[in-house]
């Protein structure tokens, strides 16, 4: 499932480090290819690091308190009285299954010849 439980805060910053790598390599690639300059793609991309990984941090601690469609926040509802009763589908007659064999009372296990 999609659901988890809270997370470390040292979780939730190694996790916005990593992902800010993969996005400044990203950053510094489409800087590189608008300006055609390095410096200027490799300044682009180091200031948007630092500024993203701070910002995803807080994004993170903020969602870390939203107890919206949480597993550990989700409580277990009993049965409505009203409910609809379990549909139980008729069984098609024929041959008696081999459970229904066993269970009768005339069943024992065939002779060896």
């Amino acid at each position: 499932m999609f659901l988890r439980a809270p997370e470390a805060h040292s979780r939730s910053l190694i996790k916005a480090v990593t992902w800010r790598m993969l996005g400044s390599v990203d950053t510094f690639v489409i800087s590189y290819f608008v300006t055609g300059r390095l410096l200027f793609a490799g300044t682009i991309a180091s200031v948007e690091t630092f500024t993203k990984i701070m910002l995803y941090y807080f994004h993170e601690q903020a969602w870390a308190r939203v107890p919206f469609g949480r597993a550990d926040k989700i409580r277990a509802t009993p049965p409505s009285e009203h409910a609809a009763p379990p549909v139980v589908e008729p069984r098609i007659e024929g041959p008696p299954t081999q459970a229904e064999r066993r269970a009768s009372p005339d069943w024992a296990p065939a002779a060896l010849p």
